[in-house]
């Protein structure tokens, strides 16, 4: 009985064809729409991981706090109260560490030949290579040679590389930074945008003692970027960082801290929290779509009831059960949202494709999203369609026999 009434409710799709592409274009629709909008938000998730990712692993960063005069705070980062000695004492004292990376940058003019550009130049040591998750391209990093020797020294990114030199090898050139000579050694290889946006290639990388002392006259440093040796270690080491530097600065009891160590993987989490909020408010608008069309299945299934009202009195009065009509009824509405749940998904994965290479946004097609909505199309079409089965059901077949 199951697999004959299967097979009617498939002839009833096909013989009313443009009916039943209208009744599940609803269905349709939203699968399509909720699959497209979930992959548009998994992958502005993935691409903000990614990009976060880029900057390091087990990364935390400290930087100066705000400075302050006459009652005016100034911005983040304003104080000169973090120096190459903290750094020092960070690597040495704090337990979970893998590497450390002191930093400098400011913004400087670099000319090559009859080529400028303008970009920031960042002082640094050998170990920034791996805290930040870097790699050369061609030639080679910085080293401690270069540093001790504050040898005058480059390595520059991608964006400056194509600027300065276009499709000429810039290794063993020439530059001026700053009016300043230096030689390149080597070519960072590309990390694309970070997830504010910034060309992380835009960038050119000197030993620190050469930019403290040969660039800028400082002898603190801006900010100093460290690894933990896992992601179990991350809070213990970012927790030791701060009790050692408020002891290294003085800062007793209730005393505001003059640095501040923020943690990257909080921020990957907040950001992810973020995008699975957003991906969840597409998904949901998205699947307004297929209520709607649960109702259109209601709609089409009781004028259906109205048409087969003889039918169905025939059948009962040759021995059918109120059971047999409501499982006749209730597989057609199931039917009509299974066939419109797998186009649904197959518009969907398309549609996803599509915005990919026309729009260029980053899409990502997972497995749940498609299973929680073709489940979805199954449910609306048994839900909505339980009340016309119902109906047909508890018709009276005497007076469907009489039914002109």
């Amino acid at each position: 009985m199951f697999w004959e009434s299967v097979k009617i409710a498939l002839d009833a799709l096909v013989s009313n064809k443009l009916r039943s592409i209208l009744t599940m274009l609803g269905i349709i629709i939203g699968v399509g729409a909720v699959i497209a909008m979930v992959s548009i938000g998994m992958g502005v998730r993935d691409k903000i991981s990614t990009s976060i990712a880029s900057l390091g692993s087990n990364l935390i960063i400290v930087m100066p706090g705000a400075s302050s005069s006459s009652g005016v705070r100034g911005a983040a980062g304003t104080k000169t109260t973090l120096t190459l000695k903290d750094a020092q004492a960070i690597a040495r004292d704090v337990d979970g560490i893998a590497a450390i990376a002191p930093a400098v940058s400011s913004q400087y003019q670099m000319v090559a030949g009859n080529m400028n550009w303008t970009t920031s130049v960042q002082g640094t040591t050998p170990e920034y290579m791996e805290v930040r998750n870097v790699s050369v391209e061609a030639g080679s990093f910085i080293t401690n040679d270069d540093l001790n020797a504050r040898n005058r020294v480059a390595v520059i990114g991608a964006t400056v590389a194509a600027n300065l030199f276009e499709n000429v090898n810039p290794v063993g050139k020439s530059i001026r930074i700053n009016n300043a000579p230096f030689t390149v050694i080597g070519v960072l290889a590309s990390k694309g945008q970070s997830a504010g946006g910034q060309d992380q290639d835009d960038t050119v990388i000197i030993p620190l003692t050469t930019a403290q002392e040969r660039m800028m006259g400082i002898t603190h440093v801006q900010s100093i970027s460290v690894q933990a040796a896992d992601s179990e270690a991350v809070d213990q080491v970012q927790e030791g960082i701060t009790s050692l530097l408020r002891a290294r600065h003085g800062i007793i009891g209730d005393q505001e801290n003059d640095f501040t160590v923020r943690n990257l993987a909080s921020v990957m989490e907040t950001a992810q929290e973020t995008t699975a909020t957003i991906t969840m408010l597409l998904g949901s608008i998205a699947g307004i779509s297929l209520l709607v069309g649960g109702i259109g299945i209601m709609n089409i299934m009781l004028v259906s009831v109205t048409e087969r009202t003889r039918e169905i009195g025939i059948r009962k009065a040759l021995g059918a059960r109120y059971s047999n009509i409501l499982m006749q009824f209730l597989i057609e509405a199931v039917v009509i949202g299974v066939v419109g749940g797998a186009i649904g998904i197959a518009v969907g994965i398309g549609a996803s494709y599509g915005i990919s290479s026309v729009a260029g946004w980053n899409t990502v097609i997972t497995p749940l999203p498609i299973i929680i909505s073709f489940a979805f199309s199954v449910g609306i079409g048994l839900f909505f369609g339980l009340y016309p089965a119902r109906k047909a059901a508890l018709l009276n077949p005497i007076d469907a026999l009489r039914y002109e």
